[in-house]
C-alpha cells in the first residue's frame, strides 16, 4: 500500500485540516498517510508582529522547502496564507471544496458588531479586517492579536479584549462555531483572499503526488480563489495589504467582489467583475486594473511598512490562518 507523507503545520487547526485530507484521502483503501509535523518562522515567533518578522511565506516556507528536500509528499495549506508566487519546483495541485468564507466576531458577552460598547477593543492580527472594522465602527479601538484558536479564545476569556475576529471555517473546523456572536456579512467585511480554502501543494515534478491530490479538487473553488489570487497579484499585493476579496459561482459563471480600504477605515473602494469560471484570471486581472483606476494604489500605499502612520496606534499585519 502507498504510503503519502503530509506536511502541515502544527497548531490545533493546522493539525485539524491534515487529519482531514489523511482521512479523504484513505477513504478509498488504496493508499496510507503520515502526519509530519513542521514548525514554520511565523509559529516560532509569537511575541513579534507579522511587519516585524516579515510577511512572505511566513507560515509555509519550512513546508515548502520540507517539499523541495523531499521530506514529505503533500503539504495542506490554508489558502489566505499561501503566497500569490509559488516557488520553482512546487504547485498547487488541488484546492478542495471551499469552506465557510466569512469572518465572525466572538464576544465574551454575546454583543453584536454594533453593539459593542463604545472604544471597545477589538483584538485582530489583519489590517484588512482592522480596516473594515473601522470602516464601520470608527470608535473601535483595534489591539494586535496573535496566536492559534485556543491562544485568541484564551485572551478573549481573560477579559483583554472585549471581541476579537476570526474566520468562522476555522471555528467551524474545530467544533467551536457556537463561539461566534455574529457572523460578519460580506456588506460589513469582505473575507481574505483563498480564507475557506484548503490547498494542497506537491512538488510540480512528482505525478503520483499530484494525482492523489488532484482525486481531492473541486473545480468551482478552484476558479473562486483563482480568480481572488489574480486580483491580489495585480494589486502587488500581500499579507498587509487591506483587501478584501471573494468570489463566487452560479450557473457557471463567476462573479469577483472586492474592496481596498484604507488602514482607518476613511477611504473606501468596493468593484465587481462578472464572467465565466474558465476566465477566473482574466476576471482577476482586470478587476485589478480597474480598482488601479479608480485610485487604489494611494490607498493600499497607506498600508505599506514604509508609510507613515495616519490614525489608529499599531500597524497590524494580517496573521494566521487561525
Amino acid at each position: 500500500m502507498i504510503t503519502t507523507r503530509i506536511g502541515t503545520r502544527g497548531s490545533t487547526l493546522a493539525l485539524w485540516q491534515a487529519n482531514h485530507v489523511k482521512k479523504l484521502l484513505e477513504a478509498g483503501g488504496t493508499l496510507q498517510a503520515e502526519i509530519i509535523t513542521i514548525k514554520t518562522s511565523g509559529d516560532q515567533d509569537q511575541e513579534s508582529s507579522i511587519s516585524q518578522i516579515g510577511t512572505k511565506g511566513v507560515f509555509i516556507k519550512e513546508l515548502d522547502e520540507a517539499l523541495l528536500d523531499k521530506r514529505i509528499d503533500l503539504a495542506v495549506h490554508s489558502m489566505k496564507d499561501v503566497p500569490t508566487e509559488i516557488p520553482e519546483g512546487l504547485t498547487i495541485a488541488a484546492i478542495l471544496k471551499r469552506d465557510e468564507v466569512r469572518d465572525c466576531l466572538v464576544c465574551k458577552f454575546g454583543h453584536k458588531l454594533a453593539k459593542l460598547p463604545r472604544s471597545a477593543k477589538v483584538g485582530t492580527s489583519s489590517v484588512r479586517r482592522r480596516a473594515q472594522l473601522l470602516r464601520n465602527r470608527p470608535d473601535l479601538d483595534i489591539r494586535e492579536l496573535r496566536g492559534n484558536i485556543d491562544t485568541r479564545l484564551r485572551k478573549l476569556d481573560d477579559c483583554e479584549y472585549h471581541a476579537i475576529v476570526l474566520a468562522k471555517a476555522g471555528l467551524d473546523r474545530l467544533g467551536l462555531g457556537w463561539r461566534s456572536a455574529e457572523v460578519l456579512t460580506t456588506e460589513v467585511m469582505l473575507p481574505a483572499v483563498g480564507q475557506g480554502a484548503l490547498g494542497i501543494e506537491t512538488r510540480a515534478d512528482d505525478e503520483e503526488s499530484k494525482n492523489v491530490a488532484i482525486a481531492l479538487a473541486d473545480p468551482n473553488s478552484r476558479a473562486c480563489v483563482t480568480a481572488e489570487r489574480a486580483l491580489l497579484t495585480e494589486l502587488e499585493g500581500g499579507c498587509q495589504v487591506p483587501l478584501g476579496a471573494w468570489a463566487s459561482i452560479e450557473a457557471g459563471f463567476l462573479t469577483l467582489d472586492a474592496c481596498v480600504v484604507s488602514p482607518d477605515g476613511s477611504e473606501y473602494i468596493r468593484l465587481s467583475r462578472f464572467g465565466s469560471m474558465q476566465a477566473a484570471e482574466t476576471i482577476g486581472k482586470k478587476l485589478g486594473e480597474e480598482f488601479r483606476a479608480a485610485g487604489a494604489d494611494k490607498i493600499l500605499q497607506l498600508a505599506r511598512p514604509d508609510a507613515p502612520a495616519k490614525s489608529a496606534p499599531g500597524d497590524i499585519a494580517q496573521g494566521t490562518a487561525e
